[in-house]
């Protein structure tokens, strides 16, 4: 064991995830997720939006702009039953990422032919790296490559080999030759191969492990999924496990009353009738920390029938109050919920700092200048204008922020009609409502953004159209510089201002709690393994 173990410690985690693979590049569930971030290494990850890097797992450089060129350079990290991870891990990767291996909509394998433009990379066997050269710049260059799975295994799989390094140069090989057949073998054992049986011997090659982490073992029972993690000791990343075993095991229904106890650490929604529970927990120096989920409140309108015109949504914005309708749907948790005057960034980034700078939001949406009222008639709506605000009844927080939005709202002349459903996604397609009070992820990357802003994008709530927003995402998409990207990130937010289609609220919170025995456990913000990312610091007293 590393050095940094502390023997016989161990940490017992409320956990709702199943594993399912552990290739998490082809299942990336949730639970495949939280579990990659322990037993695999990277050239780092995207924290607050931004990416960080990992020196101790290899460098990424871009060598040229024209074309467009990336080195992927690996320092000795190693799977663990000792087989170095090199060239060949890193173009199954990235051809794992560049489409080679997806699955038809038929549940076939589609056709292995790589796109015309994608160049195979340049491999530096001796130095374990390889060189990518893209059709147009990426503005995840960082991330384009990753190590999901150990090539030696894929290719032993495949192409039924013995041999580990025969297995890697055969895997090289097919992705180098464009070999139909073989490239559908790797293609298979990819999106198959690396799935997890209910049996009770958890086969040895799918297990492997690059990262500071190793899957112990798995365990069903009725009230869930239970996974073991030990420290690889074969891993030699710039920070080494200190704990000695990982128990993440079903959270029960009542985790906060176990922690202590049963559990070490567990995370829980900031909900009305925990709120006490947890405030004697901090008396008793228990450690309490708030982060975001990775989305956010927000009152999105509806640019059609009342709301057709910018002049009658800018109006109703400036009615609604977007604190008031925090405070009264979190009630005692209104402070941990981060306010926001942003869709596509989340506070507490540097991104948001210039989004909030520079998207003009405070001053067209966030204070009126008149008497709204007059607003409201200054666009044409009568008194008593009815708008139909559709929201999750099911929701303690959307239940009292609707409440406050229907109050405020009436202060001026609007006639707010509760739409509100216990079927509400169902309801959020039909679309019969004026305005919605929903929680929509924060998008990270340009494709997501597209999907919830683009003109065409098939998760837009508010389904507004705009050639100019359209525009700047492709060009984000193509931005390798992070400054320039805040500062088109911010020029995207504008265009979502001025169309004068959303009023974000604030930011979800997660409440994260940890046992005073217990140290370093803490939550990074986010959807991606917020809680299982921060592993390797996690410390326990014996």
């Amino acid at each position: 064991m590393p050095e940094s173990v502390v023997p016989g410690s161990a940490i017992t985690v409320g956990w709702t995830g199943e594993f399912t693979s552990t290739n998490a590049a082809a299942s990336p569930t949730s639970g495949n997720v939280d579990i990659a971030a322990t037993i695999r290494g990277d050239f780092g990850d995207v924290i607050d939006g931004e990416f960080v890097a990992d020196e101790g797992f290899g460098a990424v450089t871009i060598v040229s702009d024209d074309p467009f060129t990336v080195r992927y350079d690996l320092t000795e990290p190693s799977w663990s039953d000792g087989i170095p991870l090199d060239a060949a891990d890193l173009l199954l990767g990235w051809a794992g990422a560049s489409g080679y291996f997806d699955v038809g909509d038929e549940s076939e394998t589609a056709d292995a032919e790589p796109d015309a433009e994608l160049a195979v990379p340049v491999l530096d066997e001796f130095a374990r790296a390889i060189q990518v050269t893209f059709p147009q710049p990426v503005i995840d260059w960082q991330q384009a490559v990753t190590v999901p799975v150990p090539a030696h295994i894929v290719g032993r799989l495949a192409f039924a080999m013995d041999d580990d390094m025969e297995a890697k140069q055969a895997v090289i090989g097919a992705i180098q030759e464009h070999d139909s057949a073989a490239l559908e073998a790797l293609a298979t054992v990819w999106n198959e191969g690396f799935e997890l049986s209910d049996q009770a011997e958890l086969p040895a090659d799918l297990m492997l492990s690059s990262g500071p982490f190793l899957v112990d073992g798995v365990d069903r029972s009725d009230a869930g999924q239970s996974v073991t993690l030990v420290p690889n000791p074969s891993y030699s990343g710039l920070v080494t496990p200190q704990v000695a075993r990982i128990d993440m095991v079903p959270p029960g229904v009542d985790p906060i009353a176990t922690i202590g106890d049963q559990l070490d650490a567990a995370q829980v929604a900031p909900i009305a009738v925990n709120r006490a529970p947890i405030i004697e927990l901090e008396r008793k120096d228990f450690t309490v920390d708030t982060t975001h989920d990775g989305t956010v409140w927000a009152m999105l309108l509806n640019p059609a029938g009342v709301f057709t015109q910018q002049q009658a949504r800018t109006a109703f914005i400036h009615a609604v109050p977007a604190r008031s309708m925090v405070e009264r749907g979190a009630g005692d948790w209104a402070t941990a919920y981060a306010g926001t005057t942003s869709m596509v960034s989340a506070p507490g980034s540097r991104a948001y700092d210039i989004v909030n700078a520079d998207s003009g939001f405070a001053e067209t949406l966030g204070e009126a200048g008149d008497d709204p009222a007059l607003e409201r008639e200054a666009a044409g709506l009568a008194a008593r204008t009815h708008v139909c605000v559709l929201y999750d009844r099911r929701s303690e927080f959307a239940v009292g922020a609707f409440a406050a939005l229907r109050d405020a709202a009436g202060e001026f002349g609007w006639s707010v009609v509760d739409c509100g459903s216990d079927d509400f996604d169902t309801a959020l397609v039909q679309r019969g409502w004026d305005a919605v009070i929903a929680r929509v992820p924060i998008p990270q990357t340009p494709g997501q953004i597209a999907a919830q802003w683009g003109s065409q994008g098939d998760a837009s709530i508010t389904r507004h159209a705009d050639p100019e927003r359209d525009a700047l995402i492709a060009q984000l998409a193509q931005t390798t510089d992070i400054y320039e990207a805040r500062d088109i990130r911010a020029q995207i937010e504008a265009t979502i201002v001025r169309a004068a289609v959303a009023l974000p609220i604030a930011a979800n919170p997660r409440v994260t709690i940890s046992d005073r025995d217990v140290t370093g456990v803490a939550s990074r913000n986010g959807a991606t393994a917020p809680l299982t990312s921060g592993a390797v610091q996690w410390a326990a007293l014996p």
